[in-house]
């Protein structure tokens, strides 16, 4: 079009007019739909305890539910790429990364420092049980972190095949054979720790 001719269809009357869009700013979030909403509410209300739950097997009481709310977090932030079929796995893969990112942070303390809480396990033989749980632990230990994670995984939350494969990233067949290896050698390693 000529400057003539582009300033006559600006003029015309019967021109439908064009509303340009305006500038998105990049720091607001984008609005959600209420599909979105319903759906991490849900994900929220089925899976929090879950969460909530694998954090404190693993570290401090007091911080599982800052972790789980970490996961949730990021699963709002990056709710279309989370598997709607597989969700409590994609949030199991999520924690790994929040809960390995929480232990670099940690400060180790002098144990006069740490403050004693709860109440001990005492069973039937309290000094039994101590030599139990620490032989335990340092079979666990001795079978290295992928193996203990996979171990974890399976008789903490209860995962095995597909869902424990999606968390690991792998194969169905792949978690398969890596649980069947990680057993292998815990048995190996509380074979050779079994001093009582």
């Amino acid at each position: 079009m000529t400057t003539a001719s582009t300033a006559a269809a600006e003029d015309d009357p019967t021109r439908p007019e064009v509303a340009m869009p305006e500038p998105e700013d990049a720091d607001a979030p984008r609005p959600a739909p209420a599909a979105d909403a319903a759906w991490f509410d849900a994900v929220v209300r089925s899976h929090a305890t879950a969460l909530v739950k694998y954090f404190a097997r693993r570290g401090p009481r007091q911080d599982a539910e800052d972790l789980a709310a970490d996961v949730f977090a990021t699963a709002w932030r990056r709710r279309d790429d989370v598997p709607r079929e597989a969700v409590l796995p994609w949030l199991y893969r999520t924690a790994g990364f929040v809960l390995a990112n929480h232990r670099r942070k940690l400060v180790d303390l002098p144990v006069e420092v740490v403050p004693e809480h709860g109440r001990g396990r005492v069973d039937q033989d309290p000094e039994l049980s101590a030599l139990f749980d620490e032989e335990l632990r340092g079979a666990l230990a001795a079978v290295g972190e992928r193996d203990r994670r996979i171990l974890l995984l399976h008789a903490w939350e209860g995962l095995d095949g597909g869902e424990l494969a999606q968390v690991l990233g792998i194969s169905r067949s792949g978690a398969d054979a890596a649980l069947s290896r990680a057993r292998s050698r815990l048995r190996s390693a509380w074979g050779e720790r079994m001093t009582f």
